[in-house]
């Protein structure tokens, strides 16, 4: 029941590469690369060769000063029209599925019909930049009109000014990695080392048998001739598991490789439009995306980095008029596993709740059988910019091919922020996402 002059937003499906640890098989390949070739497995899929959409909307999150015009650059790379125009942004690991919710709020309100959002990311080529004193005198050397002026930029040079500064995940305002604030939430709410290898084990398990079971087949396409994700470990065990060292905190940390997400390289698209266009291009509709919300925490003064989701969430679920407990399908990005079982803490506590989220009572609990149940993040990799575009697809499949009426996304990110979203499936629940509000919200 959308509102006079508002269109219901249609997920069509998405495609991407698998998703490789970085440094293995898409250690020579860009970002650009590897966009292009999602992009060109959408267009194979969806028939868009030649095809104008709208707007495609994405990015990454480690890039090059080349980088500038990636979604663009992909597009032209691609089957689609070249009249199709490509808008890079960027939310860390919430990009794609902010992008795909710009897009929503752009086909409910006439706009535009049709949007594929996007994300890549790849580790294994990542800038490495110099000293700031050193980069100054490159730039003074290139402006130089004569070779005097040339030597003279680098008169003084010290041997410190050519150390590169490396790659860094850690928060400007903190000095912290992400895995680092994740130790903290973790003590913080008390996540055991044992909760959190029993969740990425059973991630493992459920991608591994997503694979065999088919339901993987048309949402990944081959790259670099790796045809499935070089993360997911069918045969993994929880002995060897428990083995290992903690990684942030080595004395008294629960957070380890096998239950963190590795560094991965990989891109995903997901195709959104409306009605009419899909019907037009005679695509079917797997789900809705009806509405979308965006949140940020004080993590600078001592709120969990990765605790915005269930702000995101809270407020989500008030707009929408809806329990947490109304999804068939819950996708939370396992960035950490302890990131995950802190959310689902934080929905039952009657303090957070009360004092952090302003309700009257605990969220509640979830059924965990209806949790990532194709698995998520920790098995599949997590290449930042992908990870949303990656979990829209896999939830509007679940709700075209399930019994399943409702779906809720959960994505953490850097800075302290989260993005949330509800899909619905095309046979409509009894009461609808957001009463009689639809996609305009996002």
């Amino acid at each position: 029941m959308a509102k006079a002059g508002m269109r219901r937003v249609a997920v069509l499906g998405g495609v991407r590469i698998p998703f490789c640890r970085s440094h293995t098989a898409y250690a020579e390949l860009s970002n650009l690369d590897m966009l292009t070739a999602a992009l060109h497995g959408l267009a194979d899929r969806f028939a868009l060769h030649g095809a104008h959409i709208d707007e495609v909307v994405g990015g990454a999150v480690v890039t090059h000063a080349k980088d500038w015009n990636l979604a663009r650059e992909a597009v032209i790379g691609s089957p689609l029209a070249p009249t199709t125009p490509g808008i890079t942004m960027m939310q860390a690991c919430g990009t794609s599925l902010q992008g795909g919710l710009g897009l929503a709020a752009k086909i409910a309100t006439g706009q535009i019909d049709s949007g594929i959002a996007m994300g890549s990311d790849t580790t294994s080529d990542a800038p490495i930049v110099f000293q700031r004193k050193f980069a100054q005198r490159l730039v003074q050397a290139s402006r130089a009109k004569s070779l005097g002026q040339r030597l003279g930029a680098f008169k003084g040079l010290m041997p410190g000014e050519l150390a590169p500064l490396p790659p860094s995940t850690s928060e400007p305002r903190t000095g912290l990695g992400m895995g680092e604030h994740c130790e903290l939430m973790a003590k913080e709410w008390g996540i055991t080392r044992e909760d959190q290898d029993l969740l990425a084990y059973e991630s493992h398990k459920k991608a591994a048998a997503a694979y065999d079971e088919g339901f993987m087949d048309d949402l990944v396409i081959p790259c670099a001739g790796v045809f499935r994700d070089n993360n997911v470990r069918e045969d993994i065990s929880l002995e060897k598991m428990a083995e290992l060292k903690p990684v942030f905190d080595k004395i008294n940390g629960t957070i380890t490789a096998a239950n963190s997400t590795p560094l991965t390289d990989g891109a995903a698209t997901v195709l959104l439009a409306s009605e009419e266009w899909a019907e037009k291009r005679q695509i079917p509709i797997q789900a809705y995306l009806t509405l979308g919300r965006t949140s940020a925490v004080d993590f600078v003064q001592g709120e969990g980095l990765l605790m915005a989701p269930t702000v995101a969430v809270s407020d989500l679920l008030k707009q929408a008029g809806l329990a947490l407990q109304d999804f068939d399908y819950y996708e939370i990005h396992e960035a950490f596993a302890a990131q995950v079982l802190a959310t689902l803490k934080a929905w039952e506590s009657e303090a957070y709740c009360c004092d952090r989220l302003g309700r009257k009572a605990p969220l509640g609990a979830i059924d965990r059988s209806r949790l990532n149940v194709k698995g998520s993040s920790i098995a599949f990799g997590h290449p930042f910019a992908a990870t949303g575009a990656r979990i829209l697809a896999v939830l509007a499949k679940l709700l075209h091919s399930g019994s399943g009426r409702r779906g809720l996304i959960s994505v953490c990110t850097a800075g302290g922020m989260g993005v949330a979203a509800i899909l619905e499936g095309t046979q409509a629940p009894g009461k609808r996402a957001g009463g009689n509000k639809e996609m305009g919200a996002a």
